[in-house]
């Protein structure tokens, strides 16, 4: 087609042509009713036929001012348009009948018969073709601009597993879709009912008749799974399965996040192994928990981090008085400042500043003075604090006493520290330091109005530096991906289950408690690479490869959420346990967690490290290092112990 042309019928067709168009519909069909029904009865009559004409005009036209289809953008005929159309015409139809009945009825002279009357078997028969063709017009050139005109780049041949309610809804999707043209080739589904048969005009196949050889043959680009409300363990078989195919699966969400109930294609996302955890994800509604935020002030630590800014964006949805944001990382902290603009942002601060600094801290809560401390500043990664106990100590364990003792001075309500399930049974510097911070908030228990509460949980997906964003990666770049041991496991959650549980432990917690999370079964790293390489039509070891690199420092092959002498107590929510914690003498423990952090103040060299992480192991009794230079301290301190 010519190019000219072509940009010219790009535009919206204008509304007179369309117009002159129905009119000339009307037109034809009113001849064509005429020839067909007068020559049914054998009393054809050209001069009569154009007599009557004039009034079907003034009934259409009339009609077609009251309704104004002609306003409708042609090529995106809904079935609101339709309807739309079908009304115009029955409304020029009932004109008819009234003209037609009152000449009938002598209000009308005689003479004006040959214009006014009308059979009413002609305008039943001239309703219901206008109707027709006035549509059929319109969905013919919908198709006929979509085909020909429009220039679409990234065609893509789907199929669409469902063929049920949901996958209706996807074929419409993608239908109206002007910039991505789709064509789709038909449905999956496990009925027995609707394989063979066509549902919206496409053929539903089996799931057995999906073969690679079938793909292959078809193109096929795209599978869209089209499921409402399904389960976790469902969306996984149909996964695995479909991960065995040259094909990128993609999923439709579920309809709660639909925007304003409309679904369109932009909300087709590609699966990820997000959507394919272990266990069906779990959602905390506690309307207490509004109360709780009620008119308050609340400070949240490490708010520029993955759960810090995710408890920022799920408190900010309630009706605090003050939000104040604080995290030392400048840039990220921006970030989140970007993403909350649709925040009261008048009420939200962002602090630039270090919780390890105790001036600092000292005038922010004396200036803020905060209802609520959500306190998730740390330093997380396991090998760099292995190397660098000094930061470990300092932040993890010092920074939280600065932020705990405030909390108590200045009287806060409640102070709720996230931990880790690294902190149990600790074999690294972070896990100990992380453990120690528990310990240090669990003597100032009851030591003034402040409740302390701590949430612990196991890693979560797509945090910054987890193994999800790692692999992504290293599938960017061709692989390998690497995994440090074929047989380690972890446990996950999403970042907003995890802040969920620490919204919800804010509420639950009367002080001292240690929540933890029902995180189901832990996953095989190992499994979990090869998986991400299929969602990402590659396969392994074909295209990409894992490569084992061993256990780095301090590193776990099973990561746990309670100790060995730890047990739990059941709460209000079945996923949710209060751990009991081994007995400890806490004054004892406090006394050696400050003089730790006094040996931080004055801390000047690296050859102290050994001082630093023996400390740490006299206040955490059961940290005992793997895989690191610290090994050695563990022989010392059971020497001592039985010395």
């Amino acid at each position: 087609m010519n190019n000219a042309l072509r940009k010219q019928l790009k535009r919206d067709t204008p509304r007179g042509i369309v117009f002159f168009i129905d009119l000339l519909i009307v037109l034809f069909t009113y001849l064509v009713s005429n020839l067909f029904l007068t020559n049914f009865f054998g009393n054809f009559s050209m001069e009569l036929i154009m007599n009557k004409l004039p009034i079907v005009f003034i009934c259409y036209i009339v009609s077609f001012y009251i309704f104004k289809p002609y306003r409708g953008i042609i090529r995106q005929t809904s079935l609101k348009d339709v309807e739309n159309v079908f009304f115009t015409c029955l409304f020029a139809s009932v004109l008819l009948t009234i003209c037609s009945s009152l000449q009938r009825n002598g209000v009308f002279s005689y003479e004006l018969e040959d214009y006014l009357r009308y059979s009413y078997s002609f305008i039943l028969f001239h309703l219901l073709f206008t109707s027709v063709m006035m549509i059929l017009a319109r969905l013919f050139y919908s198709q006929f601009y979509h085909t020909y005109i429009l220039e679409v780049r990234n065609q893509r041949r789907i199929l669409i597993y469902g063929a049920g309610d949901s996958g209706i809804i996807t074929v419409r999707a993608l239908q109206s879709d002007t910039k991505m043209r789709t064509e789709i080739i038909g449905f999956i589904d496990d009925s027995k009912g609707k394989i063979g048969t066509r549902i919206s005009g496409y053929k539903v196949y089996s799931p057995g008749d999906i073969t690679k050889e079938f793909i292959l043959k078809n193109k096929i680009d795209d599978i869209v799974i089209s499921i409402q409300n399904i389960s976790r363990q469902r969306l996984n078989e149909i996964s695995e399965w479909l991960e065995t195919l040259p094909v990128s699966i993609k999923i439709i969400p579920a309809a709660s996040d639909w925007l304003e109930g409309k679904y369109t294609n932009k909300h087709i996302k590609e699966l990820k192994i997000e959507d394919l955890l272990g266990r069906k994800s779990i959602e905390l509604h506690n309307p207490i928990i509004a109360q709780e935020i009620d008119r308050k002030v609340v400070l949240i630590t490490g708010a520029a981090g993955s759960i810090g800014s995710e408890i920022a964006r799920q408190v900010a949805n309630f009706n605090f008085k003050t939000l104040i944001l604080v995290d030392h990382a400048e840039s990220a902290l921006y970030d989140v400042q970007q993403t909350m603009k649709s925040c009261r942002c008048e009420d939200i601060y962002y602090i630039v500043a270090n919780i390890r600094d105790e001036k600092s801290m000292q005038k922010l809560f004396e200036f803020y003075k905060p209802n609520m401390v959500y306190h998730a500043a740390a330093y997380k990664h396991v090998p760099l604090m292995e190397a660098l106990p000094y930061e470990a100590i300092h932040t993890n364990v010092k920074g939280t006493k600065v932020i705990a003792d405030l909390s108590v001075k200045y009287k806060v309500g409640k102070f709720v520290m996230v931990s880790t399930d690294k902190a149990v049974n600790p074999t690294n510097v972070m896990g100990a330091t992380k453990r120690a911070a528990e310990i240090y908030v669990s003597t100032l228990a009851g030591n003034g109005i402040t409740n302390f509460i701590v949430t612990r949980f196991g890693n979560v997906l797509g945090s910054n530096g987890s193994v999800i964003p790692l692999f992504k990666r290293q599938i960017d770049q061709g692989g390998p991906l690497t995994v440090t041991h074929q047989d380690i496991t972890r446990y996950f959650m999403t970042i907003p289950e995890a802040c969920q549980l620490v919204l919800e432990a804010s509420v639950m917690g009367k002080g001292g408690e240690i929540f933890v999370f029902d995180m189901g079964q832990s996953m095989k790293i190992f499994d979990l690479a090869k998986r991400m390489i299929r969602l990402s039509g590659l396969s392994y070891p074909d295209d990409i490869d894992i490569k084992i690199t061993g256990l780095r420092p301090g590193e776990k092959i099973f990561e746990e959420l309670l100790a060995n002498d730890e047990n739990t107590v059941k709460t209000h929510h079945d996923k949710i346990m209060i751990a009991k914690v081994r007995s400890q003498d806490l004054y004892k423990a406090k006394g050696q967690i400050e003089e730790l952090c006094q040996i931080i103040c004055d801390y000047n060299s690296e050859q102290e490290a050994y001082i630093l992480v023996k400390h740490l192991k006299d206040i955490v009794p059961e940290f005992k290092s793997q895989n690191s230079i610290y090994e050695s301290l563990d022989n010392i301190v059971e020497e001592s112990s039985v010395v």
